[in-house]
């Protein structure tokens, strides 16, 4: 990197001990599996908890986040770099203070910022960090060499899947994938559209014993959510499933996750506070040296 990234990332990490903005990659093996939905309603839950949260669509060419709440986009991450304006200017307010930012194909030039993109992008994104408890990037699923990037400088990933044999399969694919270049990322699991339970934690004890079996790291089980009608619901009227109806079976799954979630329940990891912004930056000088 030049110069002015240099210096940027020395800035950076001196002042990255004080901050405390946690940021999660959400993620899937393939697509299909509910991620964005997950990543939306987790989202909403987290602000009835009195959290700050900006959620990031970073589904190339698939950005579904808008679409979910059935709102259209003013700007995109793209307009940021073009007009030289305000991360700040593009982010947009959805439901109960929800702050998100639209995906789009037009990301693609994203992931591929040059040096003078890059350092403009850090010191944008830092100053969200003073703003918000957590940074959610809705991530395209499977791994791409770009995209991947953001996933490896996060504070943890979160990986949604269903009990599906090829979604389990294509999961621990993207597991081993992350843990290859990210061995200490912590790794929490979601089970989506699970038919019981039961058969929801079968599901993942079977992948918590397979990932442990082969890549000798323990994953963590993050909650069930239930195979739901009311979902479906949810996305004919464009309104979140938490927010649509609070009492449903698949609300109130949402609803304990994150309550476990943030209260560390089953939780035998231990999250690093080291900063998205310095990651990212140790990853892409990594890769400039490569």
């Amino acid at each position: 990197m030049n110069d002015q990234a240099a210096n940027l990332r020395r800035h950076f990490d001196k002042t990255a001990k004080s901050n405390r903005t946690k940021t999660i990659s959400i993620i899937s093996g393939k697509g299909g599996v509910g991620k964005s939905n997950i990543a939306l309603n987790f989202s909403l839950e987290l602000i009835k908890n009195d959290k700050k949260v900006l959620l990031f669509d970073l589904d190339v060419g698939m950005g579904n986040i808008d679409i979910l709440l059935g709102l259209h986009a003013k700007r995109t991450i793209i307009d940021m770099f073009q007009e030289q304006i305000s991360i700040h200017d593009i982010i947009e307010t959805g439901p109960n203070g929800l702050s998100y930012i639209a995906g789009g194909s037009g990301l693609n030039h994203f992931f591929t910022m040059n040096s003078r993109e890059q350092a403009y992008f850090f010191e944008q994104y830092y100053s969200l960090m003073k703003l918000y408890d957590y940074i959610i990037f809705d991530i395209g699923a499977g791994a791409t060499a770009d995209s991947l990037f953001f996933v490896l400088a996060s504070n943890e990933c979160i990986v949604v899947t269903t009990p599906e044999p090829t979604s389990i399969t294509d999961a621990y694919g993207m597991i081993k994938h992350v843990l290859h270049e990210q061995p200490d990322m912590p790794i929490r699991v979601i089970m989506n559209r699970s038919i019981s339970q039961m058969d929801g934690t079968k599901s993942l004890e079977r992948l918590q014993q397979v990932v442990f079996r082969f890549l000798q790291i323990e994953i963590e089980m993050m909650g069930i959510i239930p195979d739901d009608a009311n979902v479906s619901h949810a996305v004919r009227r464009q309104v979140p499933f938490v927010l649509l109806n609070d009492k449903t079976a698949v609300s109130k799954a949402m609803k304990q996750l994150t309550i476990n979630y943030l209260s560390g329940a089953n939780s035998g990891n231990k999250i690093t506070p080291v900063s998205f912004v310095q990651r990212l930056k140790q990853l892409l000088t990594a890769r400039g040296n490569g």
